[in-house]
């Protein structure tokens, strides 16, 4: 079966409740619409609904079964400008600009994933990655035990293999530390969404050894730091790229590896080379790249490219569905 179907496939025998919170663009409400046709999740979209009901009738869409909330005239707006402002009142928020910023559909959907009335909010199509990334990380805020958020990419090789790479698109010179919380997250990504036990590889210029640099010297120190945090965790490093895929060189340059030679989760050492090695494995090889999947919040919000098609955001809420 492949990844995408296998992905729809789980999401329906557990479906979620989404938000959408950019109701003004088309491509949300045709991925509305072929959600709750495929049975994956339950919708919600923010915006007018009067509006929002106008673009499904110029795309032609039905919205019978999808939630319509206009966040300034929702229930629950004014609870949750009271609490944003008690979030962020030690950072010099007033109640007055809790109120506007509130009105912003990107804010109301991560409360809405906090205060739990749905369990993932999916944005992007309209609105840059920082700004979703803003809203969720002053609202949900970040996962207990880890203190930065990334993102990986599922890659489907031609052979319907599945490698994981991260952190592709958020963070953009990681110390060892977060490097080694990139690992575990993107290890639980991994597992979650495909099923199979993560072999993680910290990848390098170098294998175990054969180069010395301060940059390889934070690839072995992140490695030693996520075995001590996650000592069940297959990991690996500082392997080059070879050593970690390719299982005759990896008899020679890392004999007895529990990884080298079979690592299904690749951690690039920064934001560089995480984002020229995906986009060089989808130009190049042909891979298909599903992501970003944005880890290591305290609950599932994820950012979309601008580019990106209806079809994308549906994956994506089915994704995101299995992060809960």
């Amino acid at each position: 079966m492949k990844f995408i179907e296998s992905i729809h496939q789980k999401a329906r025998l557990n479906p979620q409740k989404i938000v959408l919170p950019e109701g003004d663009d088309p491509r949300t409400i045709r991925a509305a619409e072929m959600i709750q046709q495929k049975k994956l999740a339950e919708v919600v979209i923010l915006g007018d609904p009067a509006k929002i009901q106008e673009l499904a009738k110029q795309e032609k869409c039905n919205l019978k079964e999808v939630q319509l909330i206009n966040p300034e005239k929702s229930e629950y707006f004014s609870r949750f400008v009271n609490i944003y402002f008690e979030l962020r009142q030690k950072k010099g928020m007033d109640l007055a600009t809790a109120n506007e910023i509130m009105k912003n559909p990107l804010f109301f959907g991560a409360m809405m994933v906090r205060e739990n009335l749905v369990n993932v909010s999916v944005a992007g199509a309209m609105n840059t990655t920082a700004d979703v990334l803003r809203a969720a990380l002053q609202i949900i805020g970040v996962a207990p035990g880890f203190s930065v958020v990334s993102s990986c990419f599922a890659m489907i090789l031609k052979d319907e293999r599945i490698l994981t790479f991260a952190d592709c698109a958020v963070v953009p010179n990681p110390t060892a530390e977060q490097l080694a919380e990139i690992a575990i997250t993107s290890s639980r990504t991994h597992q979650k969404l495909t099923g199979e036990e993560p072999k993680v590889a910290m990848l390098s210029f170098s294998t175990k050894g054969s180069a010395k640099h301060e940059l390889v010297d934070k690839v072995v120190e992140a490695t030693r730091i996520a075995k001590a945090k996650k000592p069940d965790l297959k990991i690996d490093g500082e392997l080059q790229l070879d050593a970690a895929i390719i299982e005759s060189v990896a008899q020679k340059k890392s004999p007895g590896s529990p990884v080298a030679g079979k690592a299904n989760v690749l951690i690039f050492p920064d934001l560089q080379a995480g984002n020229i090695g995906y986009k060089l494995t989808e130009r190049l090889a042909g891979a298909e790249a599903i992501g970003p999947i944005i880890q290591g919040l305290l609950k599932p919000a994820n950012d979309l490219s601008r580019g990106c098609k209806a079809e994308d955001i549906v994956n994506m809420a089915a994704i995101c569905s299995l992060m809960v």
